[in-house]
C-alpha cells in the first residue's frame, strides 16, 4: 500500500480544507515547495498535488507552484483539480506530473477520460469524491444523482489507472476513515482503489492496510500530518 502526502494549493500556499469548504481553509505553509522537500525527505514514494482553485475555475490556477514542487522533488506526483481537457493532461505530463487525477471531467465529459486514458496508459487516474455516496463535483460544490459505485464501474471501462475515492463528510475533520465504504468499492472493482479523506491516525492507516487484498492500494494523508497527529516517517514504517 502506497501513502500519498496531500499538498492542496490555494493562492500559492498549501492548506486544508475542512469538508472541502474554500472559506474554512487553514494555511499551513507559504512554501509548497519546502513542504514537498520535507514529504520527500521522510521517505515518501508519491506525493498527491490538488489545485484547489483550479478545481473551482475549471482551469490550472496554481501551476507556478505546482511546477516548483515538480522541480523541487524527485518523488513523483499526481494532480487534480482543473484538468478537464486533454490539452490540459498532456501539458501537465510533459511537464512531469506522473498521474494526472480527473475529477469533474470524469462525470460531465466521459468521452475525455477514455480518450485520455487510451492515449496516456497508466498515467490517468479518477477522484470519486462523495457526499452521502452521491458524487459531488466542481469542487465539491454540487453533488450529482449519480452513485460513486456507477461512475467507478464507467471509468474502470474507461482504463483508468487508479481511483482515488474520498468521503466528503469525513475529509478534513480527522474523524476516521471511512473503511467499510472504501474497502466496499474496492472489493466491487478490478481497478486500485485509493482512499481519501479523514485518515487521522495510525490506526486508519492499519485498517486500510487490512484491506490491501480486496484492493486498496493506497491512502492519502492531510491534516493529521500537519497537525502533527501522525509521523510520516511511522506511517511509512507501517505500511512497509
Amino acid at each position: 500500500m502506497i501513502l500519498y502526502p496531500a499538498i492542496d494549493l490555494k493562492e500559492g500556499r498549501c492548506v486544508r480544507l475542512l469538508r472541502g469548504e474554500m472559506s474554512a481553509a487553514t494555511v499551513f505553509n507559504e512554501d509548497p515547495a519546502a513542504q514537498a522537500k520535507s514529504f520527500a525527505d521522510a521517505g515518501c514514494r508519491w506525493l498527491h498535488l490538488v489545485d484547489l482553485d483550479g478545481a473551482f475555475a475549471g482551469k490550472p490556477m496554481n501551476a507556478a507552484s505546482v511546477e516548483v514542487i515538480i522541480k523541487a522533488v524527485r518523488v513523483p506526483a499526481q494532480l487534480g483539480g482543473g484538468i478537464r481537457d486533454l490539452a490540459t493532461i498532456e501539458a501537465w505530463l510533459g511537464k512531469g506530473i506522473a498521474r494526472v487525477i480527473l475529477g469533474t471531467a470524469a462525470l460531465t465529459n466521459p468521452d475525455l477520460v477514455k480518450e485520455a486514458c487510451r492515449k496516456f496508459p497508466g498515467k490517468v487516474a479518477v477522484g470519486i469524491d462523495a457526499r452521502g455516496g452521491k458524487v459531488a463535483v466542481e469542487g465539491w460544490a454540487k453533488t450529482s444523482e449519480m452513485t460513486a459505485l456507477d461512475l467507478a464501474r464507467r471509468v474502470e471501462d474507461a482504463g483508468a489507472a487508479a481511483i482515488i475515492f474520498t468521503d466528503i463528510e469525513r475529509d478534513g475533520a480527522l474523524a476516521g476513515v471511512n473503511v467499510a465504504a472504501t474497502a466496499a468499492l474496492a472489493q466491487a472493482l478490478e481497478t486500485p482503489v485509493i482512499a481519501s479523506g479523514g485518515v487521522a491516525a495510525l490506526a486508519d492507516i492499519a485498517a486500510l492496510k487490512a484491506h490491501e487484498s480486496d484492493g486498496i492500494a493506497g491512502a492519502i494523508m492531510g491534516r493529521a500530518l500537519y497537525d502533527g497527529r501522525i509521523d510520516l516517517k511511522a506511517a511509512l514504517a507501517m505500511v512497509g
